[in-house]
């Protein structure tokens, strides 16, 4: 039996998603993050507060009810087809488990989540653009590269 909970964030999980996404991009950036914690919490707070209304959906990740992981997807209409088809995709992102919750089955268990949302809502397909680190799991939970997917950067990297 798990120890955690995976379940979908409502708006008054906010501030903790968005300090969970502090956490998630100082350990990525190091010292390289040019905008202090409590701006950056409070304009992330303010942003989901708009967005997970919307199109954003976001799982949240809990051992003894401390948050300690998530995974956002974005909602993308695609255009009207006089075919049988689904007419929604899912754009997966933003996925973090904090250091000492990995390797215990948090990662899988909040893909699995996604994953079955997609299916009992018939979405078309979920994308996602892994980190090197990330790969591996993503490959384990049933996603893999597709051959007609082309991108195009726009911004440097």
């Amino acid at each position: 039996m798990n120890d955690f909970v995976v379940r979908r964030a409502e708006l008054v999980d906010a501030p903790a998603l968005a300090a969970l996404r502090w956490q998630f991009k100082v350990e990525d950036e190091g010292d390289g993050v040019p905008q202090g914690e409590k701006e950056f919490v409070a304009g992330c707070e303010e942003w989901l507060r708009t967005r997970m209304t919307g199109p954003w959906l976001v799982w949240l990740a809990e051992v003894g009810g401390r948050p300690c992981g998530h995974v956002f997807v974005c909602l993308v209409e695609k255009v009207p087809s006089p075919c049988p088809q689904s007419e929604t995709f899912g754009y997966v992102t933003n996925f973090y488990v904090t250091p000492e919750q990995r390797n215990r089955g948090l990662g899988r268990a909040l893909l699995d989540e996604v994953t079955r949302y997609a299916h009992d809502h018939q979405l078309d397909t979920l994308i996602v653009w892994p980190s090197e680190r990330s790969a591996p799991l993503y490959q384990r939970c049933g996603f893999d590269g597709p051959d007609e997917l082309l991108e195009h950067p726009v911004t440097p990297s």
